[in-house]
């Protein structure tokens, strides 16, 4: 008996069909009635010829329910589809046919109600949980129909591990028939999966199907007909499926809630193997039931009018420009412009002159003079060039015998130095992909990191290894010291790179093919705007970034720098530059000291030296014991760059005083592009007194470097970037960076890298700013931190900006409160000397504040509030988390509590997408 209504499901949509069964498991004539959610009869009344069919097919203990917003999405797009979201048999309120029904037969149940409801191409399936296998095996009989093939959550093989122990617990013979069948245990711990919780009403929408015993009878036999061994009665189905899929030449799409306890990570790097052509979304803290944890709905929309969409007719996208001002170079017609996962525009890149990463390293294999330097605790350890090349070669050797391949992933959990180096250039050798993400993301955020990657090998350091093991990171464990016998089983231990060096001495390393277009690295971002993303870099995208910052700061070969800025490390040998790693914790730049930058310095008469803001600061702060030995190495220098977010003025001139022979240059980038501009204190300082149009309101990141484009897109009332891609001075919008050394794409991120690659030709960066007269870009904030008050769209760092030039104030930020539209532009410090916990600032230092705001901006701030230290990312310690802030002060002024420990540390924060 169907009943209803349900929460979400429109009227029009149920129905029930009689259908003949041809599935071995029932007998032969059987006619079974068929449950299904169907929309034909709702566009058929619109008069809507629908773009095609999407077959839905639900797992175990879910029904057609679970597809309802994708239906009403489907039914109310521009370009309807027809959506057919199935009840299985003995499932949902389809007949119960008091057969046990295999995988096999399911497959074959599908092909029968297809057949009778006369569905015809072109069609594209949606499985979730074991309706994955059996979309897929439909979508194997029915080639001549298939369209494409989208999945959640799924597996179709085992994939080398044991079922996970939430299947073990259910088939157990002691708690299957109890837990699935005698009691809706088994439903109420799925629903329980959900992020955030299911409502009361959906939640008893999903049991409705399933009030009795006698109805939940195929819940327990679809968790007994799990294929978990070649034993089992299902597994040639279901090896079928696993194997046949290799083949399918159709779009795939696959949408994954990594928080999954049954069908992790591991089951989609799987699939990946098996669909390498797919599309892939990681929504990063949603679980089992994708489908309510995230809107899935309109992201397989837009993917279905990317991939199955006809061409678009040819089109130049216009850049508006000041008058008599050329449209940017590059723009590119729409075909030339197609993305996928994000990537960056070919044209910019491709065609570029290629030389690889490695090659001054292979140039430079007879030179003995130092290549790279550590500055240890023990004293300074040398490589030189001929050392560094031989290791290299040894190392590839090595990492080849125990089977990594061109293509395999490998995550470098090990700190900036000799061996991080050496294990770079021993993976870009052999075409392996390494993973680089910072320890100082903290446990958590590089979990999240290391997963998302899926690495085939994992190599670290002791702390690292410990991680890996307790929280099941995936990859073949390799120790990058020597271990114990003990402590290698204790950690899962495979190997050790110094014992794959030794053994490598004896090898020779393969000649890989060079493909300057295969992926060569995925970094990750900093984390300091959700969750970290993993950046794909190419080869030659790698290779351009060597020669942006070569043709950029004039580094030749022999040149001598300092790396305290982490994601340079990798590119000394690749400029054929000595470089030196200072004493200091790499994930954490604050603890780079003046004595420990000069001591670097010396060790290689370094005449370039690249550090964070935070590192800097922290440089500043600990000179005034600095000897005069020290104070020469750092007057030698020439040249210092500073990256990761802006340097005021001030703060440069405190740091020339230290190297008063350098050229300071402030380069603006991110991790998906650096660099993509560039100013020096000198220009920072003519452009704080330039009457140029444009100029003043942000931070002046200089003119892009050479190669670089950059354009905005300007902002609308609701402080969206709707805009078209403009190079008009003073038009405040969404910066839009193009280049060669622009990542690849988004890794295992569809939707994020689809709307960074939204403007055909241009990467949206998530930042605000505009170009003034003279070229020069300005920085505004994120656009994720745009105020929109009643007054209108307002940008944070002017105001920001004018706040630290009220006497007793430190850095600010300045966060919005309240609804969209109207909210309040609230002031967050810290002072000097600093306070001892977070309150109202006193009556003067607000009064200050406001009044220096106003002036300068026009803004009028709605409350000032001091704290002890404003909460920063964890790799630059100095991007403020201005959505931390924000949240926080709209609890405390809305009665909450001052928190006197407050340290939101929250980078890592997993949002709704």
């Amino acid at each position: 008996m169907v009943a209803g209504p349900w929460p979400g499901v429109r009227a029009a949509w149920p129905r029930t069909l009689d259908v003949p069964s041809t599935a071995g498991a029932s007998a032969p004539g059987s006619v079974h009635r068929w449950h299904v959610l169907d929309n034909a009869a709702e566009l058929a009344a619109r008069g809507v010829a629908p773009a095609g069919t999407l077959l839905c097919v639900h797992g175990n203990p879910t029904w057609s329910y679970l597809w309802r917003d994708l239906i009403a999405a489907a039914s109310d797009a521009e370009r309807p589809w027809r959506v057919v979201a199935v009840d299985q048999l003995d499932m949902g309120f389809s007949e119960r046919t008091g057969a046990f029904r295999r995988l096999g037969d399911r497959i074959t149940d599908l092909g029968d109600l297809t057949d009778a409801l006369g569905l015809e191409g072109p069609v594209v399936t949606v499985g979730h949980d074991w309706g994955g296998a059996v979309s897929l095996g439909w979508a194997l009989r029915h080639r001549g129909s298939l369209a494409g093939v989208v999945l959640t959550n799924t597996a179709v093989h085992p994939a080398g591990f044991g079922l996970p122990p939430a299947l073990r617990l259910a088939l157990h013979p002691a708690v299957h028939g109890w837990g699935t069948t005698s009691t809706a245990a088994f439903l109420r711990v799925t629903h329980a999966l959900a992020r955030p919780r299911l409502a009361d009403d959906v939640r008893a929408a999903y049991l409705a199907p399933y009030a009795t015993a006698a109805r939940r009878a195929g819940v327990g036999n679809f968790v007994a007909d799990i294929p978990a061994a070649p034993g089992h009665p299902s597994w040639p189905a279901l090896e079928e499926v696993a194997e046949g899929i290799r083949g399918l030449d159709v779009p795939a799409l696959l949408l994954w809630g990594p928080k999954d306890p049954v069908f992790s990570d591991r089951y989609l790097r799987d699939l990946i193997d098996r669909l390498p052509g797919a599309d892939v979304h990681r929504f990063e803290g949603a679980g089992h039931l994708l489908a309510e944890d995230r809107d899935i709905a309109g992201p397989v929309l837009d993917w279905l009018g990317d991939a199955l969409a006809e061409p678009a007719a040819a089109r130049i996208p216009s850049t508006e420009s000041a008058p008599g001002t050329a449209r940017p170079e590059g723009a590119t017609t729409g075909a030339e412009a197609k993305q996928t996962e994000g990537t960056a525009p070919r044209t910019t890149g491709a065609d570029a002159a290629y030389r690889p990463l490695g090659a001054e390293l292979d140039a430079r294999r007879g030179d003995v003079s130092p290549a790279v330097v550590d500055m240890l605790d023990t004293g300074t350890r040398n490589l030189s060039w001929s050392e560094l090349a031989e290791r290299v070669d040894a190392l590839a050797a090595g990492l080849d015998s125990i089977g990594v391949r061109r293509g395999d992933r490998v995550s470098l959990l090990v700190p900036p130095g000799i061996e991080l180096t050496t294990l770079i250039y021993a993976c870009l050798r052999l075409g392996a992909v390494i993973v680089v993400a910072d320890a100082g993301l903290g446990t958590a955020g590089l979990g999240r990191a290391v997963a998302g990657a899926g690495p085939g090998y994992l190599i670290g350091i002791d702390r690292a290894l410990v991680g890996a093991r307790l929280l099941g990171w995936p990859g073949e464990r390799i120790a990058a010291a020597e271990l114990g016998a003990a402590r290698r089983r204790a950690l899962g231990v495979r190997h050790t790179v110094p014992g794959l060096l030794d053994a490598g001495r004896s090898l020779r390393a393969p000649e890989t093919p060079h493909d300057p277009d295969a992926d060569a690295a995925v970094l990750f971002t900093s984390g300091s705007t959700g969750p970290a993303k993993g950046v794909v870099y190419t080869h030659r995208r790698l290779a351009a970034m060597r020669d942006a910052v070569r043709e950029t700061y004039g580094l030749l070969p022999g040149s001598a720098l300092v790396a305290g800025f982490a994601p340079f490390a990798l590119l000394g040998p690749a400029l054929g530059a000595t470089s030196v790693t200072p004493a200091m914790d790499a994930t954490s730049p604050k603890t780079l000291t003046a004595a420990a930058l000069a001591d670097a310095a010396a060790a290689i008469d370094a005449g370039v030296v690249f550090a964070s803001p935070a590192a800097l600061a922290s440089v500043l702060a600990t000179a005034a014991g600095l000897d005069e030995p020290a104070r020469a190495a750092l007057g030698r220098v020439s040249l210092l760059l500073s990256a990761g977010a802006p340097l005021s003025e001030p703060l440069l001139a405190r740091v020339q005083a230290l190297v008063p022979a350098a050229r300071l240059h402030t380069p603006y980038g991110m991790t998906e592009a650096l660099p993509v501009a560039d100013i020096d204190l000198a220009g920072i300082r003519a452009a704080a007194g330039s009457d140029a149009a444009g100029a003043g309101n942000g931070v002046c990141v200089g003119r892009p470097v050479p190669g670089a484009r950059v354009a905005v897109a300007p902002l609308d009332a609701g402080g969206a970037a709707t805009g078209r891609p403009s190079t008009r001075p003073g038009v405040s919008g969404e910066i839009l960076v193009s280049a060669p050394h622009l990542m690849d794409r988004y890794d295992r991120l569809w939707i994020t890298g689809r709307h960074a690659a939204s403007l055909p030709g241009w990467h949206r960066t998530g930042d605000v700013g505009h170009l003034d007269a003279e070229g020069r870009l300005w920085v505004e904030g994120r656009l994720a931190h745009t105020l929109t008050t009643s007054g209108g769209v307002r940008t944070p760092v002017a105001s920001e900006q004018a706040v630290e030039t009220v006497p007793g104030t430190g850095r600010a930020a300045v966060v919005g409160v309240g609804p969209a539209g109207a909210q309040l532009p609230v002031v967050v410090l810290e002072t000097v000397p600093r306070a001892r916990r977070a309150a109202p600032a006193q009556a003067a230092l607000a009064a200050g504040v406001r009044a220096a705001v106003a002036a300068s901006t026009g803004v009028a701030v709605a409350a000032v509030l001091v704290v002890p230290e404003l909460p920063t990312d964890v790799r630059h310690n100095s991007k403020i988390d201005r959505a931390a802030l924000s949240g926080w002060a709209e609890r405390v002024l809305g009665g909450g509590r001052f928190d006197a420990r407050f340290r939101v540390h929250s980078p890592n924060r997993d949002p709704r997408s």
